[in-house]
């Protein structure tokens, strides 16, 4: 594969676009994993979520 002049250019622009995309999944995942032990402890503590009272 001949990219021309512009190979280097464009294989650094390809792996900064990777880089990103992996820490944005996982950032993700982290961020999931702290809400969930959040909502876990808030529920331990008895606090419910409004919405869900008025689901029967």
């Amino acid at each position: 594969m001949n990219l021309g002049p512009h190979a280097a250019f464009i294989w650094i622009s390809y792996a900064a676009v990777a880089i990103v995309v992996a820490g944005l999944i996982v950032w993700l995942i982290v961020d999931g994993r702290r809400q969930a032990a959040a909502l876990e402890a808030l529920g331990k503590r008895g606090i419910r979520r409004r919405s869900a009272a008025g689901v029967e």
